[in-house]
């Protein structure tokens, strides 16, 4: 297995039964919890990791057309950039993150369906970057509400 292949699973999630991308996404909240104990600097390097990382490894495995579901990179970019709103690795508000981003990557709303319909590698990356975004939005909103 090519060492692009081994990224763009993820490290083998998504080859998990079931529903890899969930597997990915709940796999990176303990990962990103981890990383954001540590420092919210080393959770955004592993972000900016992750999405360059998955680009380079889905491009090069010549992922296109509909995002398959073994590459879960993506999920794993997405999952982290939500978490970056997170003032702590709390335990309510990594499942926040997880439901939220999870809720968006399904629902494709938006941005995030367009980016979906680009059916390149660029797509597949971008579609999760996106609801990582729109997460991280949201839970800073949910926040400054609850602040």
């Amino acid at each position: 297995m090519s060492l692009a292949r081994v990224v763009a699973s993820g490290g083998g999630l998504g080859w998990l039964p079931g529903a890899p991308g969930t597997w990915a996404s709940l796999t990176s909240v303990l990962a990103g919890a981890g990383l954001l104990a540590l420092s919210p600097w080393a959770l955004a390097a592993g972000a900016v990791a992750a999405t360059l990382g998955g680009l380079w490894a889905i491009t090069s495995e010549g992922v296109g057309g509909d995002d398959p579901g073994w590459v879960v990179i993506d999920e794993v970019a997405g999952q982290w950039i939500t978490m970056l709103a997170l003032p702590r690795p709390a335990p309510l508000w990594l499942l926040a993150a997880f439901l939220v981003f999870r809720t968006l990557d399904i629902a494709k709303p938006g941005p995030i369906g367009w980016a979906d319909r680009r059916h390149d590698a660029v797509g597949v990356m971008a579609d999760d970057v996106i609801a990582g975004a729109v997460g991280a939005a949201l839970l800073l909103g949910a926040r400054v509400a609850h602040m």
